[in-house]
């Protein structure tokens, strides 16, 4: 039985990784899929021609979710799309973008982590929020990251990630009331171009083998997580921030 079935997802950075595995598990629970995506239109429309493979609805939308017109015409797209009701928000647009130590900085990189992984977040959701009723969930993507300060030339990153883990309990509470859930996944090391791009293979080699379950995370099992957290069976969950590491780290 499908549990998203009937209901509407927008989902950011949704074209590719883990973003991508979220689109198409949302879609195999029934819901209709807003693809957002800033780059990976050959992703994006890829993922939109397998989800509507699988008898559901989906659209692509390209939108930086870190500039506010650009998030209000993700918004306008959705609604032209699928009327004036979203159940279900994914904020799981971001990136490391790269690897510097604080003597690396500059003001524009800071901005660039900052916006894309934490702006994003809190104005793609204020956006949504409007047009979110009781029963209505949000999960957004946060990290192990936020929890241990990440790895090495990672500060900018594990401090947004934090920022989102943070604004995530507060968003419970703001939004309980309403009947609004508002919950964030903590990744640990997870197979995906992210890790191929920024970690090296001996790093991901050691971190595998002292993890508990001696191997890498994949896309579609932080996808498993989310649906449950979108769906009615995660109804009294809210505020939570929840691992998904293998057992490498607890909270």
């Amino acid at each position: 039985m499908q549990k998203l079935k009937g209901k509407v997802a927008v989902v950011t950075g949704g074209s590719r990784d883990i973003g991508r595995a979220i689109s198409l598990k949302l879609a195999r629970e029934g819901a209709s899929v807003v693809v957002n995506y800033f780059s990976s239109e050959a992703g994006a429309r890829e993922t939109v021609r397998e989800i509507e493979a699988g008898g559901q609805r989906a659209i692509a939308v390209r939108a930086d979710v870190s500039k506010l017109e650009e998030i209000d015409r993700l918004k306008a797209e959705t609604v032209a799309a699928f009327g004036d009701r979203v159940d279900i928000l994914v904020n799981n647009a971001g990136g490391l973008f790269a690897r510097k130590t604080l003597s690396e900085f500059d003001e524009a990189f800071f901005d660039l982590v900052m916006n894309v992984n934490f702006k994003s977040t809190v104005f793609v959701s204020q956006a949504f929020e409007s047009l979110m009723g009781r029963g209505g969930a949000i999960v957004n993507l946060s990290s192990q990251a936020a929890r241990d300060g990440g790895g090495g030339g990672s500060a900018l990153y594990s401090a947004s990630k934090g920022a989102v883990t943070t604004f995530s309990r507060a968003m419970a509470k703001e939004l309980g009331p309403k009947g609004i859930r508002v919950n964030a996944v903590c990744p640990g090391l997870i197979g995906t171009k992210f890790h191929d791009d920024f970690t090296q293979q001996e790093v991901r080699t050691a971190v595998a083998a002292k993890t508990p379950l001696q191997r890498e995370g994949a896309a579609e099992e932080v996808a498993d997580l989310v649906a449950y957290l979108a769906s009615d069976e995660a109804s009294f969950i809210t505020g939570g921030n929840l691992d998904i590491n293998g057992g490498l780290a607890f909270s």
